[in-house]
């Protein structure tokens, strides 16, 4: 049995109405930890509710890349963490389970609050060698501590490059644009990465995006790419129902943009983090989060399938 894994009672508690995983070569799985957040929490109880988002998502094609995860992908149920225990704790916990999941699948991981990426990139790095980081967030994540406490949800970033887990230079942040003092705030630039803040953005969407979009490729190369997604980074209209919300950000077209375009990387794993349900509105938040996971999938499938020859689409 692939670590951590149970089974459902039925489909309807699945991303997609997958089947549980098995062989598929990708694999999404929940992380239910919030134990590291700093405003509000709920983040936990995501992983269920991007699910059942996601059912509607489960009878085409992708409107852009003409594939379907159906066939493809599995869903391996939430991860088991000693949530009473500390935050090294359970961080070694998601490292142990994301490797023996990573050795077998290319996985999309559900959250759970942000710190949860540390481990995921402790896991990844561990199998493919100093990564790239394509970095969606409305919050830098680079302060040295967390409001007194060494390690958490808004250092995770910090820690990735001063553990030599992902290249300094082929680090890219989108979407930033939270208070910070400027060391926190620059500092993937002062090392050498790239950011793109929320109001480099503005009025940018389709072929506005591309001079962006050609920056992130050039930089990133095909370097072995980790994509993590905090749902904050998008404008509260869009996704209201998260932990830190910060007006003045990404609309969900422009998201969607930068996850087709960019899905020709080398993408090795992504994550989709912060949302919490007890402070959305009409499903918008899980909404989001669902239709930005599946385009991700599919964007990756459509890439496989191609490389594979089977000239676009994946079988249905």
């Amino acid at each position: 049995m692939t670590p951590g894994h149970f089974a459902y009672a039925n489909n309807s508690n699945r991303f997609l109405a997958l089947p549980p995983l098995e062989q598929q070569p990708f694999a999404v799985i929940g992380v239910p930890f919030d134990g590291a957040v700093t405003n509000r929490p709920g983040a936990r109880f995501a992983p269920q509710e991007v699910r059942r988002a996601s059912l509607m998502l489960c009878d085409g094609l992708h409107p852009v890349f003409e594939v379907t995860p159906l066939g493809l992908a599995g869903d391996a149920g939430d991860m088991r963490l000693p949530n009473a225990s500390g935050l090294p704790e359970v961080r070694a916990a998601i490292a142990e389970q994301a490797a023996g999941w990573m050795a077998a699948h290319h996985c999309v991981f559900i959250g759970g609050d942000h710190s949860i990426t540390l481990p995921l990139l402790r896991a990844a790095a561990a199998r493919y060698g100093r990564l790239a980081l394509v970095h969606f967030d409305a919050h830098c994540d680079t302060w040295t501590d967390h409001f007194g406490e060494p390690s958490g949800h808004g250092t995770w970033t910090y820690e990735a490059i001063q553990e030599g887990l992902v290249h300094p230079a082929q680090t890219v942040q989108i979407g930033l644009r939270s208070s910070g003092e400027r060391a926190a705030r620059e500092y993937v630039r002062d090392q050498g990465g790239l950011i793109f803040t929320a109001r480099d953005l503005r009025g940018k969407d389709g072929d506005g995006l591309q001079t962006t979009i050609a920056a992130i490729k050039d930089r990133i190369g095909s370097t072995p790419c980790y994509v993590t997604l905090d749902i904050d980074c998008l404008d509260p209209a869009f996704a209201p129902g998260t932990g830190t919300p910060e007006p003045g950000g990404l609309s969900s077209s422009q998201l969607l943009t930068f996850l087709e375009e960019l899905s020709t990387l080398h993408c090795v794993a992504m994550d989709c983090v912060e949302v919490a349900p007890a402070y959305d509105h009409a499903e918008l938040t899980s909404n989001a989060a669902a239709t930005l996971v599946w385009t991700y999938l599919c964007g990756q499938i459509a890439k496989m399938t191609v490389e594979a020859g089977f000239n676009g689409a994946a079988p249905v």
